[in-house]
């Protein structure tokens, strides 16, 4: 009696430990993809000599304040040569922008503008479904049960369906109260 009690107990003990599954092996553990790193081998670059600096010479590194602001200010100019920050335009940048054809005309942006309005629809589906009141609905409506009691008697004395007039549902004169009613 007192081994079972003490297996027991013995039991109760383990499993109030939190990671007996783990112990065990029970529970499967996947390394953190955030944990792992790969290292790149050490290696002696080619050539370790330096390059001795040329006294007086500016910093390739560094720009000079005139062309950090201009850059700042219009990033639009670096093509743009003429002596400036940027320097006189390269012969690959003139061939860029002669395969770019003729400037846009100064009115350009009005034009698309123009063009735009027109293609836009004069208001949103929902208002013109919702308050087509102004103008006629679109297509006919149909009376549902006057056109199907036409096909019934069409079809009883053997005429084709197309005999006779579609019945229409009418629409009521508005009164003046608004044309609510």
């Amino acid at each position: 009696m007192t081994r079972t009690c003490l297996l027991l107990l013995a039991t109760a003990c383990l499993a109030g430990c939190g990671d007996v599954e783990r112990t065990f092996g029970l529970t499967r553990d996947i390394p953190d993809e955030f944990t792992v790193e790969t290292r790149a081998p050490l290696s002696m670059p080619p050539d370790t000599t330096l390059r001795a600096p040329q006294p007086g010479a500016a910093r390739p590194q560094e720009v000079s304040s005139q062309a950090a602001a201009e850059a700042a200010l219009a990033p639009d100019t670096a093509l743009i040569g003429g002596g400036g920050a940027a320097g006189p335009n390269s012969a690959g940048q003139q061939a860029l922008v002669a395969e770019a054809g003729p400037a846009a005309p100064a009115d350009i942006r009005h034009r698309v503008d123009g063009e735009v309005a027109l293609d836009r629809p004069s208001g949103n589906l929902t208002d013109r479904l919702m308050f087509w009141q102004g103008s006629a609905p679109p297509g006919t409506v149909l009376d549902a049960t006057a056109e199907s009691r036409r096909l019934r008697q069409n079809a009883a004395l053997g005429q084709p369906p197309t005999a006779g007039d579609t019945p229409i549902i009418q629409d009521k004169p508005k009164t003046s109260f608004l044309g609510l009613f």
